[in-house]
């Protein structure tokens, strides 16, 4: 019987905290020699944090790292690069204004005594690109090549430092199919040659595809490890996600109870149809009514975040149509959006929503503003009635106006974030994670003033990662995968977050 195969990455224990979070909890992690290993997890489990501690851009707190049977502790990206890890990230950290070989051979490029060969230099970096089968001219310039021929140059550039270890951080997220083909043949490669190949992607099934073994983390701890043949999609997606409490069934009942008052004849307030964006999402088809509350729901990277973007302007669609009260519009920016009573509360709100220098008062007071346009001042008076009046409806603590943001704590942030789109008196609010990283009163606070908005008959696009609160609020819910809408689902006393997970990990395109 053969012997068990050493790590050739092993970390136990590890623990790193930032000022009022604990980023990882006691996390093990293994990785082995010519396999595929995926990191599975939504925002805020862990995985970006646990890469860094790895490749030394972050040092940990407690725990051991050892790497090809030594222990480590280091101290910059150089160090653990000279152990073997390499790194090729989302955004490709190249020079485009060299050629690929350049690129390629860079920090080791062929030298006669103190003078670079360049000739020698390019006819190494030919070997490299030959040994994983890319037929590119390293004479090339290397801005003349696709992203994924650059990402390609980026693996190639890891192999002449002959790494033990090739973490790829999202690789995919901008090809196309017949890119990461490519792209997971090098992979392939790269691990029948014995190389150990961590694996980023929020594509679930391009991790199915790829991956030999995963590792799931949530919130900062370790929630398991499985080999990918072993562990079916829907138990993968319950252990990123995590079960809810059922502390909301008042908002539930409440929410379900202004549901369903549309008259199947009537002209809806938004209409769209076939709208989408190269790169970005998949044409989808969407009527909603005032007062109605339509659930987004789906994986990180599924695409949700882009459908609502597209819904209040704040990218421009490249593909569809848009009505509103059944008249053509062009939703080409936020203003414009804004302008039609459509206003967008983004997901993150530490940098596209608050300005952490300002004063409550300023920030609830920067939407309006903006309609007015810069010649327009609000007079304080008005400007004070409206921010008392949302300061009071919204218990934003402490209540006072002239406290700076940054100093409020990450709930009552989030409340002024709505406190300045809902004082814009839209029609329809689209909300992207209104409740993220906030506490569980906070959280209950905001999902009644979502159902309490839908009973004074505005219309809510509610995005969550959280499927309990998508299920409690919506009265229909799209179900998005791999940047395309693949259901719509009325929800009725039937539909459980168990049901839509279902849906998420079959990924079957419903009518």
């Amino acid at each position: 019987m053969s012997a068990a195969p050493t790590p050739v990455v092993e970390m136990t224990g590890i623990t790193i905290t930032f000022p009022g979070v604990k980023a990882l909890d006691a996390v093990d992690f293994r990785l082995f020699p010519g396999e595929v290993h995926a990191l599975m997890g939504e925002n805020g489990a862990g995985k970006s944090t646990l890469i860094k501690a790895l490749t030394g851009v972050y040092g940990i707190d407690s725990g051991r790292v050892v790497v090809a049977g030594r222990e480590q502790r280091f101290n910059d990206p150089g160090a653990a690069k000279a152990a073997g890890i390499s790194t090729v990230y989302q955004e490709v950290n190249l020079c485009a204004n060299l050629t690929v070989g350049e690129n390629v051979m860079l920090g080791h490029e062929v030298r006669t005594g103190p003078f670079i060969n360049w000739r020698a230099t390019h006819r190494e970096a030919a070997r490299h690109l030959a040994e994983l089968n890319l037929a590119i001219d390293p004479r090339s310039p290397l801005a003349s090549h696709t992203i994924a021929v650059q990402q390609l140059c980026a693996i190639a550039r890891a192999i002449v430092v002959d790494a033990k270890v090739l973490i790829l951080d999202e690789p995919t997220s901008s090809l196309d199919k017949a890119e990461v083909a490519e792209l997971f043949r090098v992979i392939r490669q790269l691990r029948d040659n014995g190389v150990a190949v961590l694996f980023v992607s929020h594509f679930l099934e391009q991790v199915y595809e790829i991956s030999d073994r995963m590792t799931v983390l949530r919130n900062g701890r370790l929630v398991g490890e499985h080999r990918t043949a072993e562990l079916p999609r829907l138990e993968l997606i319950s252990q990123m996600i995590g079960r809810a409490s059922d502390a909301f069934e008042d908002i539930e009942q409440e929410a379900r109870a202004v549901a369903s008052r549309h008259a199947s004849g009537s002209t809806p307030l938004l209409r769209v149809a076939g709208l989408g964006k190269d790169g970005s999402i998949e044409p989808f088809d969407l009527e909603l009514h005032a007062g109605e509350i339509v659930g987004m729901a789906g994986l990180l990277g599924s695409g949700r975040t882009e459908a609502g973007r597209l819904l209040a302007g704040v990218d421009r669609a490249d593909h569809g149509t848009v009505e509103i009260d059944g008249t053509a519009v062009r939703l080409s920016s936020p203003r414009v959006a804004l302008s039609h009573d459509i206003a967008f509360s983004t997901e993150d709100r530490k940098k596209e929503g608050i300005v952490g220098d300002l004063t409550v008062r300023e920030n609830i007071a920067l939407a309006i503003q903006a309609g007015r346009g810069t010649w327009r001042p609000i007079p304080r008076k008005e400007l004070d009635a409206v921010v008392a009046t949302y300061i009071e409806a919204l218990d934003i603590n402490p209540p006072n106006p002239n406290a700076l943001i940054k100093n409020l704590s990450g709930g009552n942030q989030q409340k002024v974030l709505l406190a300045r789109w809902l004082a814009t008196s839209p029609r329809l609010l689209v909300l992207d994670e209104p409740t993220r990283g906030i506490d569980i009163g906070a959280k209950a606070e905001i999902q009644k003033l979502v159902a309490d908005l839908s009973r004074d008959g505005m219309a809510v696009v509610f995005i969550s990662s959280e499927l309990e609160e998508v299920v409690r609020l919506s009265e229909r819910i799209l179900v998005l995968r791999d940047r395309q809408v693949i259901a719509e689902v009325d929800n009725d006393d039937d539909v459980t977050p168990g049901a839509i997970l279902e849906t998420i990990a079959s990924g079957a395109q419903e009518s």
